[in-house]
């Protein structure tokens, strides 16, 4: 079996700096917040070109906390895109803001920067760009929206470590980013984590504050805040991680070139815009006989995923935000059509030549089928 993930032969590959530095945060018993989890804040704000890091416990909680930290909240909107994982637009919600959706590009996946300002209205007071599958949305383009308009800028890049826009850190091109650590992630933790980035020392000092119960000093609570601390055993997880994610992104960039050669003739691989470094969180071919070649490639003991089989706008949960099938064409079109294939820094040629192979048989199956 070829795994969609695997995360077993990623430890092994690190497993005596992680188990050295697992020992040391248990013997330091600073298993909250802590010397590690200051030293992960300060090594990764530097490694994403930020002048500060707030480190929490979920990706969920850092666009919370950034959202908040920015001035969100009830009666305001916030415009993102419905081709996402639905955290983006659940941390909306949690400030009582509402989510407006913007139809994607498709080529790209990320948000249609042309269709942005016909989305604001008086009510507008952010945008929240997600750099989808590794590869940052057009953020020039964003940025001079936000500006003509006084707007924010959130992005959301829990699937973007180490990207790049135009040579920029994605993470702090914007007034706030928010990154993921989940175990899966290009940076993953071995259990939850996250962390948010910015430039400004006000937005700063809330996070800190926000993330550990609104508290100024022990016991003197100036704000309504929230338990969203990172644990320190993760602190120190990340921080070894982190030495390594130069190199796991080449290589994850290698696998994707090779996918590339092998697959172009088969499916719609992934296009790389020209602003952009991408980082391959995700590697999503396309068909419209996604679900088929799926159950082909499953037969054959190998693992896919699909993200997102529903745009936010047709999930249940958020039916109240009134939108319906028609609204994000292109949204609702990638959603039917997106394949994510094995992707992580251990996976090797001979795996990749399987995969692709076992995807051009599959293509050649449905069309004798077709043609039958």
């Amino acid at each position: 079996m070829i795994p969609f993930v695997d995360l077993k032969a990623q430890y092994l590959s690190i497993k005596d700096e992680i188990d050295a530095a697992v020992f040391k945060a248990l013997e330091s018993t600073q298993f909250v917040l802590g010397s590690e989890v200051v030293a992960l804040e300060e090594e990764f704000s530097h490694y994403c070109g930020a002048n500060y890091g707030i480190a929490v416990n979920t990706g969920t909680s850092a666009l919370h906390l950034a959202l908040l930290a920015a001035g969100i909240g009830p009666g305001d909107e916030v415009i993102t895109t419905p081709f996402t994982f639905v955290a983006t637009v659940a941390a909306i919600c949690y400030t009582g803001a509402t989510p407006v959706f913007v139809d994607i590009e498709p080529n790209s996946y990320t948000i249609d920067v042309r269709q942005i300002e016909a989305a604001i209205t008086a009510r507008t007071k952010a945008i929240l760009p997600v750099h989808l599958y590794g590869q940052p949305a057009d953020m020039d383009a964003i940025l001079d929206i936000a500006r003509r308009y006084g707007l924010i800028v959130i992005e959301d890049a829990a699937q973007a470590h180490r990207a790049e826009y135009k040579g920029r850190r994605v993470g702090s091109i914007g007034d706030l980013g928010c990154f993921s650590f989940y175990p899966g992630k290009n940076l993953g933790a071995y259990g939850e984590g996250g962390m948010v980035v910015t430039n400004n020392p006000e937005y700063a000092a809330k996070l800190r504050c926000l993330r550990d119960w609104g508290q100024e000093r022990k016991y003197h609570h100036v704000l309504k805040g929230y338990n969203y601390r990172m644990d320190g055993l993760q602190g120190a997880i990340l921080r070894v991680k982190l030495r390594h994610l130069d190199a796991w992104t080449e290589a994850r960039r290698a696998q994707a070139a090779r996918y590339d050669q092998l697959l172009a003739a088969e499916v719609i691989t992934p296009k790389v815009m020209p602003y952009s470094y991408h980082v391959y969180h995700v590697y999503a071919v396309r068909s419209p006989e996604r679900d088929l070649l799926q159950q082909v490639l499953q037969q054959q003991g190998i693992q896919t995923g699909i993200h997102y089989p529903i745009p936010v706008h047709l999930q249940p949960a958020y039916s109240d935000l009134g939108y319906k099938v028609g609204d994000f064409p292109q949204a609702e079109l990638a959603a039917q059509q997106v394949l994510s294939l094995p992707m992580y820094a251990e996976l090797s040629p001979v795996q990749i030549k399987t995969i692709s192979a076992a995807l051009s048989e599959g293509i050649s199956r449905l069309s004798w089928r077709k043609a039958g």
